[in-house]
Protein backbone atom coordinates (compact mmCIF):
# COMPACT_ATOMS: atom_id res chain seq x y z
CA UNK A 1 0.00 0.00 0.00
CA UNK A 2 3.18 2.27 0.75
CA UNK A 3 4.46 1.92 -2.60
CA UNK A 4 1.09 2.59 -4.04
CA UNK A 5 0.52 5.56 -2.34
CA UNK A 6 3.94 6.75 -3.22
CA UNK A 7 3.19 5.76 -6.97
CA UNK A 8 0.25 7.87 -7.29
CA UNK A 9 1.86 10.99 -5.39
CA UNK A 10 4.86 11.04 -7.53
CA UNK A 11 1.99 10.51 -10.49
CA UNK A 12 0.02 13.21 -9.49
CA UNK A 13 2.97 15.77 -8.42
CA UNK A 14 4.64 15.21 -12.22
CA UNK A 15 1.56 15.98 -13.79
CA UNK A 16 1.58 18.97 -12.14
CA UNK A 17 5.41 19.33 -12.29
CA UNK A 18 5.80 18.40 -16.09
CA UNK A 19 3.13 21.04 -17.21
CA UNK A 20 4.99 24.02 -15.69
CA UNK A 21 8.15 23.21 -16.91
CA UNK A 22 6.88 22.50 -20.42
CA UNK A 23 4.93 25.40 -20.69
CA UNK A 24 6.59 27.91 -17.95
CA UNK A 25 9.92 26.78 -17.56
CA UNK A 26 9.03 26.26 -14.24
CA UNK A 27 10.61 24.46 -11.69
CA UNK A 28 9.50 21.11 -10.58
CA UNK A 29 10.40 21.73 -6.93
CA UNK A 30 7.76 24.29 -6.51
CA UNK A 31 5.35 21.39 -7.29
CA UNK A 32 7.22 18.19 -6.45
CA UNK A 33 8.58 19.67 -2.97
CA UNK A 34 5.50 20.28 -1.02
CA UNK A 35 3.34 17.58 -2.32
CA UNK A 36 5.71 14.61 -0.77
CA UNK A 37 6.64 16.82 2.18
CA UNK A 38 2.75 17.19 2.93
CA UNK A 39 1.70 13.31 1.83
CA UNK A 40 4.51 11.26 2.07
CA UNK A 41 6.07 13.04 5.18
CA UNK A 42 9.26 13.56 3.53
CA UNK A 43 12.14 15.78 4.61
CA UNK A 44 12.13 19.14 3.32
CA UNK A 45 15.89 18.90 1.98
CA UNK A 46 15.47 15.40 0.92
CA UNK A 47 12.21 16.49 -1.38
CA UNK A 48 13.89 19.17 -2.85
CA UNK A 49 16.91 17.32 -3.85
CA UNK A 50 14.22 14.77 -5.49
CA UNK A 51 12.27 17.82 -7.04
CA UNK A 52 15.44 19.39 -8.99
CA UNK A 53 16.60 15.54 -10.20
CA UNK A 54 13.23 15.46 -11.93
CA UNK A 55 14.17 19.10 -12.98
CA UNK A 56 17.27 18.07 -15.41
CA UNK A 57 15.47 15.70 -17.60
CA UNK A 58 12.45 17.56 -17.79
CA UNK A 59 14.08 20.60 -18.15
CA UNK A 60 16.70 18.82 -21.01
CA UNK A 61 13.86 17.49 -23.14
CA UNK A 62 12.10 20.98 -23.15
CA UNK A 63 15.02 22.71 -23.78
CA UNK A 64 15.38 20.06 -26.85
CA UNK A 65 12.07 20.49 -28.02
CA UNK A 66 12.12 24.55 -27.90
CA UNK A 67 15.68 24.22 -29.69
CA UNK A 68 14.27 22.09 -32.45
CA UNK A 69 11.63 24.85 -33.15
CA UNK A 70 14.20 27.61 -33.03
CA UNK A 71 12.74 29.02 -29.74
CA UNK A 72 15.75 29.01 -27.57
CA UNK A 73 18.30 31.62 -27.09
CA UNK A 74 21.72 29.96 -26.25
CA UNK A 75 23.99 32.73 -26.39
CA UNK A 76 22.75 35.56 -24.12
CA UNK A 77 21.40 32.27 -22.21
CA UNK A 78 24.99 31.02 -21.29
CA UNK A 79 25.85 34.32 -19.83
CA UNK A 80 22.92 34.13 -17.27
CA UNK A 81 23.42 29.99 -16.94
CA UNK A 82 27.10 30.83 -15.46
CA UNK A 83 25.74 32.96 -13.54
CA UNK A 84 22.96 31.28 -12.00
CA UNK A 85 25.19 28.30 -11.59
CA UNK A 86 27.73 29.83 -9.40
CA UNK A 87 24.83 31.26 -6.95
CA UNK A 88 23.27 27.86 -7.08
CA UNK A 89 25.96 26.13 -4.77
CA UNK A 90 25.80 29.07 -2.70
CA UNK A 91 22.10 28.81 -2.07
CA UNK A 92 22.09 25.27 -1.62
CA UNK A 93 24.70 25.25 0.67
CA UNK A 94 22.64 27.81 2.91
CA UNK A 95 19.30 26.18 2.77
CA UNK A 96 21.42 22.57 4.48
CA UNK A 97 20.86 24.95 7.68
CA UNK A 98 17.76 26.13 7.33
CA UNK A 99 14.60 24.45 8.92
CA UNK A 100 11.83 22.52 6.98
CA UNK A 101 8.93 25.12 7.61
CA UNK A 102 11.34 27.76 5.95
CA UNK A 103 11.56 25.75 2.94
CA UNK A 104 8.73 24.95 -0.09
CA UNK A 105 6.56 27.99 0.41
CA UNK A 106 8.15 31.32 -1.59
CA UNK A 107 6.75 30.87 -4.67
CA UNK A 108 3.40 29.97 -4.08
CA UNK A 109 1.93 33.59 -4.64
CA UNK A 110 4.45 34.42 -7.11
CA UNK A 111 3.33 31.37 -9.43
CA UNK A 112 -0.57 32.67 -9.05
CA UNK A 113 0.39 36.41 -9.46
CA UNK A 114 2.58 35.52 -12.68
CA UNK A 115 -0.11 33.06 -14.30
CA UNK A 116 -2.73 36.10 -13.74
CA UNK A 117 -0.17 38.38 -15.08
CA UNK A 118 0.40 36.14 -18.32
CA UNK A 119 -3.60 35.77 -18.36
CA UNK A 120 -4.46 39.33 -18.41
CA UNK A 121 -1.46 40.69 -19.63
CA UNK A 122 0.25 38.25 -22.53
CA UNK A 123 3.64 38.72 -23.48
CA UNK A 124 3.64 39.58 -27.40
CA UNK A 125 6.83 40.54 -27.94
CA UNK A 126 8.37 39.48 -31.55
CA UNK A 127 11.92 37.90 -32.40
CA UNK A 128 12.35 41.39 -33.67
CA UNK A 129 11.87 43.59 -31.14
CA UNK A 130 14.14 41.19 -29.14
CA UNK A 131 17.47 41.92 -31.70
CA UNK A 132 16.86 45.81 -30.94
CA UNK A 133 18.27 45.54 -27.36
CA UNK A 134 21.97 46.03 -27.25
CA UNK A 135 24.08 43.32 -26.36
CA UNK A 136 26.19 44.78 -23.09
CA UNK A 137 22.76 45.96 -21.61
CA UNK A 138 21.33 42.16 -22.26
CA UNK A 139 24.45 41.13 -20.73
CA UNK A 140 24.92 43.05 -17.47
CA UNK A 141 20.66 42.29 -17.09
CA UNK A 142 21.56 38.31 -17.53
CA UNK A 143 24.16 38.89 -14.60
CA UNK A 144 22.04 40.44 -12.30
CA UNK A 145 18.97 38.40 -12.67
CA UNK A 146 21.19 35.48 -13.01
CA UNK A 147 22.65 36.05 -9.00
CA UNK A 148 18.96 36.29 -7.72
CA UNK A 149 17.35 33.49 -9.67
CA UNK A 150 20.49 31.00 -8.59
CA UNK A 151 20.55 31.28 -4.95
CA UNK A 152 16.43 30.97 -5.21
CA UNK A 153 16.69 28.19 -7.25
CA UNK A 154 19.55 26.74 -5.13
CA UNK A 155 17.93 27.62 -1.80
CA UNK A 156 14.57 26.56 -2.07
CA UNK A 157 14.65 24.74 -5.16
CA UNK A 158 11.84 26.66 -6.01
CA UNK A 159 10.83 29.87 -7.75
CA UNK A 160 13.79 29.86 -10.20
CA UNK A 161 12.41 28.90 -12.89
CA UNK A 162 9.31 31.28 -11.96
CA UNK A 163 11.20 34.60 -11.57
CA UNK A 164 13.80 33.57 -14.43
CA UNK A 165 10.49 33.75 -16.25
CA UNK A 166 9.14 36.88 -15.36
CA UNK A 167 13.04 38.52 -15.51
CA UNK A 168 13.66 37.04 -19.50
CA UNK A 169 10.02 38.62 -20.85
CA UNK A 170 9.57 41.72 -18.54
CA UNK A 171 13.40 42.76 -18.50
CA UNK A 172 14.97 41.08 -21.22
CA UNK A 173 12.46 41.74 -23.00
CA UNK A 174 12.18 38.37 -24.65
CA UNK A 175 9.01 36.86 -26.64
CA UNK A 176 7.01 34.13 -24.64
CA UNK A 177 8.80 30.77 -26.51
CA UNK A 178 12.17 31.93 -26.58
CA UNK A 179 11.95 33.04 -22.87
CA UNK A 180 10.45 29.82 -21.91
CA UNK A 181 13.01 27.70 -24.02
CA UNK A 182 15.83 29.75 -22.71
CA UNK A 183 14.53 29.13 -19.14
CA UNK A 184 14.09 25.52 -19.37
CA UNK A 185 18.10 25.46 -21.06
CA UNK A 186 19.13 27.19 -18.05
CA UNK A 187 17.35 25.13 -15.31
CA UNK A 188 18.28 21.93 -16.79
CA UNK A 189 21.95 22.88 -15.40
CA UNK A 190 21.15 24.43 -12.68
CA UNK A 191 18.64 21.62 -11.55
CA UNK A 192 21.88 18.90 -12.03
CA UNK A 193 24.10 21.50 -9.83
CA UNK A 194 21.24 21.55 -7.25
CA UNK A 195 20.58 18.22 -7.15
CA UNK A 196 24.30 17.01 -7.30
CA UNK A 197 24.85 19.82 -4.03
CA UNK A 198 21.70 18.20 -2.04
CA UNK A 199 22.32 14.44 -2.28
CA UNK A 200 26.21 15.10 -1.62
CA UNK A 201 25.39 17.66 1.61
CA UNK A 202 22.12 15.54 2.46
CA UNK A 203 22.32 11.68 0.80
CA UNK A 204 20.76 9.75 -1.48
CA UNK A 205 16.63 10.42 -1.19
CA UNK A 206 13.69 7.76 -1.23
CA UNK A 207 14.76 5.86 -4.49
CA UNK A 208 11.45 5.01 -5.75
CA UNK A 209 9.98 8.41 -5.02
CA UNK A 210 13.15 9.66 -7.05
CA UNK A 211 12.39 6.83 -10.13
CA UNK A 212 8.49 8.07 -9.97
CA UNK A 213 9.10 11.60 -9.84
CA UNK A 214 11.60 11.41 -12.43
CA UNK A 215 9.90 9.56 -15.43
CA UNK A 216 6.15 11.34 -14.81
CA UNK A 217 7.68 14.56 -14.34
CA UNK A 218 9.97 13.76 -18.02
CA UNK A 219 6.42 12.75 -19.69
CA UNK A 220 3.85 15.73 -19.01
CA UNK A 221 7.05 18.61 -19.99
CA UNK A 222 7.53 16.49 -23.08
CA UNK A 223 3.92 16.82 -23.93
CA UNK A 224 3.77 19.86 -22.85
CA UNK A 225 6.74 21.39 -24.52
CA UNK A 226 5.30 19.82 -27.72
CA UNK A 227 1.78 21.56 -27.40
CA UNK A 228 3.53 24.95 -26.71
CA UNK A 229 5.74 25.31 -29.66
CA UNK A 230 2.79 24.35 -32.02
CA UNK A 231 0.49 27.14 -30.31
CA UNK A 232 0.42 30.63 -31.27
CA UNK A 233 1.54 33.27 -29.19
CA UNK A 234 -2.06 34.36 -27.40
CA UNK A 235 -3.11 30.73 -26.90
CA UNK A 236 0.53 29.97 -25.26
CA UNK A 237 0.09 32.92 -23.02
CA UNK A 238 -3.10 31.58 -21.74
CA UNK A 239 -2.11 28.35 -21.61
CA UNK A 240 1.11 29.31 -19.49
CA UNK A 241 -1.52 31.36 -17.19
CA UNK A 242 -4.02 29.01 -16.61
CA UNK A 243 -1.73 26.31 -15.67
CA UNK A 244 0.56 29.01 -13.10
CA UNK A 245 -2.36 30.08 -11.81
CA UNK A 246 -3.96 26.60 -11.00
CA UNK A 247 -0.61 24.81 -9.76
CA UNK A 248 0.04 28.17 -7.29
CA UNK A 249 -3.40 27.47 -6.34
CA UNK A 250 -3.13 24.06 -5.52
CA UNK A 251 0.28 24.32 -4.00
CA UNK A 252 -1.42 26.78 -1.57
CA UNK A 253 -3.91 24.04 -0.57
CA UNK A 254 -1.00 21.75 0.00
CA UNK A 255 0.77 23.97 2.01
CA UNK A 256 -2.58 24.61 3.94
CA UNK A 257 -3.07 21.03 5.00
CA UNK A 258 0.60 20.60 6.23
Amino acid sequence: MNFLIKAIVCFMAGIGAGLGTGFAGMSAAAVISPMLITFLGIPAYEAVGIALASDVLASAVSAYTYGKNKNLDIRNGLVMMATVLLFTLVGSGVASRVSNTTMGSFSVFMTMLLGIKFIVKPVMTTKEAMADVSGRKRIIQSIVCGAMVGFICGFIGAGGGMMMLLLLTSVLGYELKTAVGTSVFIMAFTALTGAVSHFAIGGMPDLWCLIFCVAFTLLWARIAALFANKASAKTLNRAVGIVLTVLGAAILAVNFLK
